[in-house]
């Protein structure tokens, strides 16, 4: 998320690659992809990058990067057409100075063991680029009426740049997915996977599952970032974001078999080509960013940013035009995601 003014990104610009390589996958069922069209319009919330989009109960709940960095706010609708116009409540805001005072980037919303939390990644005003990620919780039944509480920042196994948090379970363990800049590799950001034993803390030592190597994953800057997961079809899926926050930002893809080990980079196997990318035909800028999420009817949901233009005037986070979309995610005979615009 770094802008091409920032010196510190210009600085984070050599990388060395990681090899991924991954047991042959499990059998996949083919999977459903009928049903009726989708409800709602692109794009679905306007203004709004780094959508997270949480089904809970009979709701859909809608966080994501206002463009001024300076607060969280949270939606709740009934469906996911309704989200636009689901007024807002502001459930936190910046710090006035110190930690988390600054650039308030990229939160996404968890129900874990009864309570809410939210992940989100914030720099200091006295030092903008010194991003980290911070940790909210709220025991409320009613996460829109708080109150919210700070657990404190996620500390890893460095003490650099770091942003794009993420949880999920799997098989009886849960797991924290992020991207965060490693000084003996340069560059800006790979992604890192490790355990977890509370909702703000992890254990043991981190493992590197990816870092940008492709070309198309390089452009402008050298980035990993903003990781989802999605568990079908007896894979565990990681779509990610790669390159510059302009037209040249797009969606990669990580694999594991679901009964591998998943902090064993050897488990991963990337897409070797985007699995979502700029298509000036369909007017759609720098996809990228996304979450998961499902309909009633059990389908799944992607849900990320884009422009509707092509070029930038000055510096691509300053620019307001990051728009929030949906779109069924389809699967192929084979289980494999097949990524589109949508509606």
């Amino acid at each position: 998320m770094l802008p091409a003014t920032s010196p510190r990104r210009v600085a984070l610009l050599s990388l060395v690659f990681l090899p991924l390589m991954i047991a042959p996958p499990a059998t996949a069922e083919p999977a459903a992809a009928t049903g009726a069209p989708p409800s709602w319009t692109n794009p679905l919330v306007r203004h709004r990058a780094d959508p997270w989009v949480l089904r809970h109960g009979d709701d859909y709940y809608f966080i994501a990067t206002v463009p001024e960095y300076d607060r969280i706010e949270l939606r709740r609708a009934p469906s996911l057409a309704a989200l636009d116009a689901a007024p807002p409540a502001v459930i936190w805001r910046k710090h006035a100075s110190g930690p988390a005072s600054h650039h308030i980037w990229a939160p996404e919303l968890h129900h874990l063991d009864g309570k809410w939390y939210v992940h989100f990644a914030a720099g200091r005003a006295d030092d903008i680029w010194a991003i980290r990620m911070y940790v909210l919780e709220c025991a409320s039944p009613d996460p829109l009426a708080g109150p919210w509480i700070e657990r404190g920042q996620i500390k890893t196994h460095l003490d650099s740049f770091s942003l794009d948090a993420t949880t999920f379970e799997h098989r009886g363990a849960r797991y924290l997915v992020w991207a965060q800049h490693d000084p003996e590799i340069g560059g800006n950001t790979c992604l890192f996977i490790a355990r977890m034993d509370t909702p703000w803390s992890i254990v043991g030592r981190p493992a590197r599952l990816s870092s940008p190597e492709h070309p198309w994953e390089t452009v402008g800057f050298r980035v990993n970032e903003g990781p989802a997961v999605l568990v079908r079809h007896g894979r565990v899926w990681i779509a990610y974001s790669a390159s510059a926050t302009d037209a040249n930002y797009c969606l990669g893809l990580l694999a594991a078999d679901e009964h591998a080990d998943l902090l064993d980079p050897r488990s991963w196997k990337k897409s070797p080509a985007p699995v979502l990318a700029t298509d000036e035909a369909a007017g759609v800028f720098g996809p990228g960013h996304n979450s998961f999420t499902t309909l009633p009817d059990g389908r799944d949901v992607l849900v990320y940013h884009a422009r509707e233009y092509r070029d930038i005037a000055g510096d691509p986070l300053a620019n307001p035009d990051r728009h929030t979309r949906a779109a069924i995610l389809g699967w192929s005979p084979a289980g494999e995601p097949v990524f589109s615009f949508g509606p």
